[in-house]
């Protein structure tokens, strides 16, 4: 008999509490998840925003930081190579950035399915050879012959796409349709097919039309949600992309576990004589660890606070 592996749980290895981003405040490091949406809310442009800003450590949406820049491994089953590479011209432009400078990669095979065991092995061979930091999958439809409302026809592909990024320690995006009559339905109960889907998410984000406008929700496994995002898609000379629009009018500032104003962090940021490690931010709000991280993730995700090697800082405007 092999037993698993185990241990007292008071032994178990003690972990930083900071959480680390792939896109600070919208995806999660090494996070599996979803790109949802309504038609023609510009799922695949947002997808390929987030591709290039990895790829380039560029804010996506011009708003959301990137502090690494990593490879990414792309499979775009509806549009045409040409396209692709036209949309992330585009973006890259708006970025500021060449294309040519960016390691974004795209899988050219006509067909990719999750479901065949030998399309399963070519991917994570794939992956193997280019140890991407992002892999994205647009759209899942078009990646297997399934029930996409049958649970057990569902999990397996899903608990595939989590192998890879355990195996690889690689974030994986997948945009998928929401369902017909979902206008007015909770954005994870949203999506077409099995409540799978929003049970794997690790990051997740999903877009919809209010009135005129595009507003998109970010939720997380083991971060601060947000909800309506203004987004629009801007032309600009030859760019063509997404980005952060403010509101109307702003909300009043959100609290981390109901008990920390974010407005706490802020000004004890303000008043240091340059940034602050993470301890240092919690001995000086005198807070519990998870408080205070709460807190700087919704911070960072509001464009509030930026984090560098230093530490947390204001933006330069703010100080």
């Amino acid at each position: 008999m092999t037993l698993f592996p185990f241990q007292p749980a008071h032994s178990l290895e003690d972990v930083v509490q900071e959480r680390s981003w792939l896109i600070e405040g919208l995806w999660s490091d090494q996070a599996v998840g979803i790109v949802g949406g309504e038609p023609k809310t510009f799922k695949s442009f947002l997808a390929l925003d987030m591709a290039v800003s990895v790829a380039s450590a560029t804010p996506c949406l011009r708003r959301f930081p990137v502090r690494e820049r990593g490879s990414v491994l792309l499979y775009a089953a509806e549009d045409s190579l040409s396209e692709v590479k036209k949309r992330l011209g585009g973006i890259c432009s708006a970025a500021g950035v060449a294309l040519a400078d960016c390691d974004i990669q795209v899988i050219t095979a006509p067909v990719l399915r999750l479901d065949l065991e030998d399309n399963r092995c070519r991917l994570s061979e794939t992956l193997e050879h280019l140890k991407p930091r992002l892999l994205l999958l647009d759209p899942f439809v078009r990646l297997h012959r399934i029930d996409e409302n049958a649970s057990r026809e569902v999990a397996p592909i899903l608990d595939f796409l989590r192998s890879l990024q355990r195996q690889f320690k690689t974030a994986v995006v997948v945009v998928h349709h929401s369902k017909k009559g979902a206008a007015k339905t909770r954005a994870g109960q949203a999506l077409r097919g099995s409540s799978e889907f929003h049970a794997w998410v690790d990051s997740f984000l999903y877009v919809r039309r209010v009135g005129d406008r595009l507003s998109m929700t970010v939720e997380h496994r083991v971060a601060p949600s947000q909800s309506g995002i203004c987004v629009e898609l801007h032309a600009a000379g030859e760019s063509l992309a997404l980005r952060c629009v403010e509101r109307a009018s702003e909300e009043p500032p959100q609290r981390a576990n109901g008990d920390l104003p974010l407005v706490t962090i802020e000004r004890a940021l303000e008043q240091a004589q340059g940034p602050l490690l993470f301890d240092q931010i919690r001995s000086a709000c005198r807070v519990r660890t998870q408080t205070v991280s709460n807190a700087l993730a919704a911070l960072m995700a509001q464009g509030r606070v930026h984090k560098t090697k230093a530490g947390y800082q204001l933006p330069a405007s703010s100080t």
